[in-house]
């Protein structure tokens, strides 16, 4: 089904994407920088499929995760001078790793030329730390396709809180009804439901093991390609 179902037969006005798990699989880098922190600390190491499961809410969070090696953890579980040093290390880590293993996903350049050629604008709004986000859109030749970009410490919330939603619709001169919110896990979803945005889901990123399709997401598709 062609996205413009969802608006009236047109395209829509503006859209937003996440970032990790949406427009780029970066979870390599972000095991290996996680895995750099934790052999700083003399911890058992995770590896890739762990760390997939444990992105999408910001790398205070991440960190957490790592530090008690589960997705579930205790705010209070690690120690604050612990987890001051840890989230340090990481940063360190992943600063000198952002971009080398990452890669796009398949279907995003067509999906964004075809936003473009409608006169589409857009935006990324991402949990990631803006110190980050930049360096890796540029790493990845997408800077260019974005006119805002909302990080995880552009606002006080993050996703799935809907104020970076609207934050970036609004600097975007868009109106919530007619902008898509493009993501791969509950966050992003509940966000856009919060915003009132239609919202897309793709299949293949991060999402804590969710079934997408029983979310409330509008589409759910394997590939951006699917709504062309």
């Amino acid at each position: 089904m062609s996205l413009t179902r969802l608006f009236n037969d047109r395209w829509p006005g503006t859209v937003l994407f996440d970032l990790d798990g949406t427009l780029v699989d970066s979870a390599p880098d972000l095991a290996v920088a996680v895995d750099d922190m934790l052999h700083a600390l003399d911890l058992p190491t995770a590896g890739e499929d762990k760390v997939r499961d444990w992105v999408g809410n910001g790398a205070g969070v991440l960190v957490h995760r790592a530090l008690a090696d589960r997705f579930d953890y205790q705010s209070d579980q690690a120690p604050d001078d612990l987890f001051d040093r840890a989230r340090q290390l990481f940063f360190d880590a992943y600063r000198a790793r952002n971009g080398s293993a990452a890669s796009v996903y398949p279907g995003i350049l067509p999906f964004l030329e075809a936003c473009r050629d409608a006169g589409t604008r857009l935006g990324v709004v991402t949990n990631k730390p803006l110190e980050f986000t930049g360096p890796l859109l540029e790493q990845m030749d997408l800077a260019h396709w974005f006119e805002v970009v909302v990080g995880g410490d552009s606002l006080p919330v993050k996703k799935p809180d809907p104020e970076p939603l609207f934050h970036a619709c609004r600097e975007l001169g868009g109106d919530p009804a007619t902008c898509l919110m493009v993501g791969d896990s509950i966050n992003d979803i509940e966000a856009a439901q919060a915003a009132g945005m239609p919202v897309v889901a793709v299949s293949y990123g991060y999402n804590y093991g969710v079934r997408l399709e029983d979310t409330g997401a509008d589409r759910v598709v394997d590939s951006l390609t699917e709504l062309l």
